[in-house]
């Protein structure tokens, strides 16, 4: 197999499973050419807790890929996820001291932004710009070449736990893999399944995964905020276990074939049979108890998601509604109950824009490795740091080699 310059891979590690992808960029869409998935058991709540277990699932991803793409990895865009990581905005102001604004004032204003307090345990992960202000006129885009005594930058800025971080990467390098950034998983599966128009008209992104659901909103193209909650595809899972008294692992089966997220979709009269736990003999359950169990988890999700919007102030200003994305939305009914709670338009979110996409990556379970893939071509693109330009890419990745050598 060779190894090419020309392309790159996103590698998603999850609670349930890890995900490689290899993709070729092209003028009007990225061409996926491999792909490789492995179940994972090293990851509780999108934190890693056996890394053995981690750096063979990865591995395994990593070799499926090469051979259905036929070239080596080397290097990843990889994922992060966990409630560990945390989002808010800041704001910095600069003077300015030549007659036009530069690119030196605008990372002057950036750094002035990103100086704040944090924990001892926490580093910056993500920089991400949402306007810059000149002599008080708000909504620019970008500042360079304009004029002004005065500038200020506004940003949301996302945060790691550096112990998880290390340990991610450390998984990735026992693998033989250099990481080139890591990526909130929610914001890259953004990258995947919504358009340049919809982030300007206001949209949220919820990415139910197995451990966690990770949140992102866009207001006005500018991402206002993020969270990672600490539920997802799996309490479902343990809730059909527990209520039905069957294997998790059969829970999950039922829950993806007969499940559904609305009590009122199932007729009065549907039953299934169960396979009981201590291989007891299998019982007969109506088929809306599966829904009586599996809905009130799912409104669960959606409410702390509803609350975080309204805590934030965002709840009326995503005339795109929810965007609903990860292998969590895989259930019947879940955009309908979503409306319901959210009070606003529902949607699963597909990656769009990937051309060669095989039918398994075209659906919302591969929409985070997919928008790695594109995070990283726009980043090796980026020179001007205005989204989240290449000097705070380059410190970031400073700054991961810098935790792996404390931590080896």
């Amino acid at each position: 197999m060779s190894t090419r310059q020309d392309l790159f891979v996103g590698l998603d590690i999850g609670t349930a499973k890890v995900a490689a992808v290899v993709v070729e960029p092209g003028l009007d869409c990225m061409t996926a050419l491999g792909l490789g998935a492995s179940a994972c058991e090293g990851l509780r709540k999108g934190v890693v807790v056996d890394m053995e277990a981690t750096v063979q699932a990865i591995t395994s991803a990593v070799r499926e890929a090469e051979l259905s793409a036929g070239c080596e990895i080397h290097t990843v865009h990889a994922s992060i996820g966990g409630n560990h990581v945390k989002g808010f905005n800041s704001h910095g102001v600069v003077a300015l001291k030549g007659a036009e604004i530069d690119a030196a004032d605008v990372e002057r204003v950036s750094e002035a932004a990103q100086a704040v307090p944090l924990p001892q345990d926490q580093d910056i992960l993500h920089v991400l710009t949402q306007e810059f202000v000149v002599d008080g006129q708000d909504g620019i885009k970008d500042p360079v070449g304009m004029s002004g005594v005065r500038l200020e930058s506004r940003v949301h800025i996302v945060t790691t736990s550096i112990a998880p971080a290390q340990n991610a990467m450390k998984c990735c390098q026992r693998s033989g893999l250099h990481v080139a950034d890591l990526t909130l998983g929610a914001l890259a599966s953004a990258e995947a399944v919504v358009t340049p128009e919809e982030r300007e008209l206001g949209v949220a992104v919820l990415d139910i995964g197995a451990g966690t659901s990770g949140m992102v909103a866009f207001e006005a193209g500018a991402v206002k905020h993020t969270v990672v909650l600490p539920v997802g595809g799996n309490h479902v899972s343990s809730d059909l276990s527990a209520g039905l008294r069957t294997p998790f692992r059969d829970a999950e089966q039922i829950k993806l074939r007969y499940g559904t997220a609305l009590a009122s979709a199932v007729a009065g009269d549907e039953e299934l049979e169960v396979a009981m736990v201590g291989g007891r003999e299998s019982r007969t359950f109506p088929r809306r108890v599966l829904a009586e169990i599996i809905g009130p988890r799912f409104e669960e999700i959606f409410t702390l998601a509803r609350l975080q919007l309204e805590r934030v102030g965002l709840e009326q200003v995503l005339a795109s509604g929810v965007v609903l994305t990860g292998g969590g939305v895989l259930v019947p009914g879940v955009p309908d109950l979503a409306e319901r709670v959210f009070g606003l338009p529902a949607r699963i979110g597909m990656p769009v824009g990937f051309d060669g996409v095989e039918e398994v990556l075209s659906g919302p379970s591969y929409a985070a490795v997919l928008g790695l893939t594109r995070r990283g071509v726009d980043s090796s693109d980026s020179l001007s740091g205005i989204v989240e330009g290449g000097h705070v890419i380059a410190r970031m990745g400073r700054r991961m080699v810098g935790w792996f050598r404390d931590f080896v």
